[in-house]
């Protein structure tokens, strides 16, 4: 079995809630704690790149994203990734050959109680296995092309946005 390089970039998914009077800010990634709690039997590797709500990813940031991914030797990428941004990453991502890239996140902090997160990383993760080489995203139970996807933020979750794959 192929090992799966992850690379965190920050957003909701790493957000953490200090106290009443705090907003959330992103903090280290809870992604090994996850992993290891589901009790995974493939091998993985996880690399923090950014630590950034993803409207505040630059055009450099992403750059960064994209050095990182291209010169990782593993074929089999999952990116966490803030999801107001996430459809412009992959796009900036799109053209990487030799590559499986799937973007997940999440509409609520993995530490949360209630949280779409654990669904998600999981979701991604089996897709990032599963698919041909591409770029895509993987959330709310869905593989979207980045081209095709946009994140409904009234409804709280992505949605086609052209033909579906």
């Amino acid at each position: 079995m192929q090992s799966i390089k992850i690379f965190t970039t920050g957003g909701t998914i790493d957000k953490i809630y200090f106290d009443a009077n705090s907003e959330f800010q992103v903090g280290d990634s809870p992604l090994q704690e996850c992993l290891q709690e589901a009790n995974v039997s493939f091998d993985f590797a996880i690399e923090s790149v950014l630590k950034k709500d993803s409207l505040d990813i630059t055009p450099g940031d992403r750059q960064a994203i994209r050095d990182r991914i291209s010169s990782a030797a593993e074929s089999k990428v999952l990116v966490t990734h803030g999801t107001d941004t996430m459809v412009e990453t992959a796009q900036a991502l799109a053209d990487i050959p030799g590559k499986t890239i799937v973007l997940t996140g999440a509409m609520q902090p993995a530490r949360l109680r209630f949280t779409d997160a654990v669904f998600n990383i999981g979701y991604a993760i089996a897709a990032v296995q599963l698919l041909q080489q591409g770029v895509y995203i993987a959330i709310n139970g869905r593989v979207f092309d980045p081209f095709k996807a946009a994140k409904n933020r009234y409804r709280q979750r992505f949605e086609q946005v052209g033909r579906e794959l």
